[in-house]
């Protein structure tokens, strides 16, 4: 896909960014990159067409569905690895709302980001809780002070309505 230019040199940095679909409240695709691997203007049309036809959750985006989806973007800051000597100062260390985490252990890796808690409600202990059974990981692994945690932040676009205004949410910090 060509992008149009204007577009293209207003976000022409390098950052990460999710996109998500969801379709009457309820999830529908999310693909993202967590590190700065490309531009963004790039790397949010790419993670468009992959949340819509890739996310391996869902069959892939209908045309027909297209005008019932709201589409959300997530512009992510650099992750960095939160630093503790005692994996009970996570709790302290990672802000529900604005915060985004990144589970890691080997080969598993989990990420959800910093809006997902607070669609659901859960504290603190039960956002790491639930990075880690995203990576594959036990609950509580991240307990064991073996696992790779990782804090982001995340400016979030969304449309109000399918093909609506797009808005800028609030991120509860």
């Amino acid at each position: 896909i060509k992008l149009e230019p204007e577009f293209e040199k207003k976000f022409s940095f390098n950052s990460g960014v999710f996109v998500t679909l969801n379709k009457t409240g309820g999830l529908r695709g999310c693909i993202g990159f967590p590190l700065p691997v490309k531009k963004l203007s790039r790397a949010i049309v790419d993670g468009a067409i992959a949340a819509a036809t890739e996310d391996p959750r869902f069959s892939p985006v209908t045309i027909k569905e297209l005008g019932d989806i709201v589409f959300e973007v997530t512009v992510l800051t650099q992750p960095i690895e939160i630093d503790v000597s005692d994996p009970a100062e996570y709790l302290s260390k990672i802000k529900v709302g604005r915060d985004g985490l990144i589970i890691s252990h080997s080969f598993y890796s989990g990420l959800l980001l910093p809006q997902v808690p607070g669609e659901y409600g859960w504290n603190e202990e039960e956002f790491l809780q639930h990075t880690c059974l995203k990576a594959g990981l036990v609950k509580d692994f991240w307990k064991s002070g073996e696992a790779k945690i990782e804090k982001f932040e995340g400016i979030v676009f969304k449309e109000e309505i399918p093909n609506g205004k797009v808005v800028r949410e609030s991120n509860g910090s």
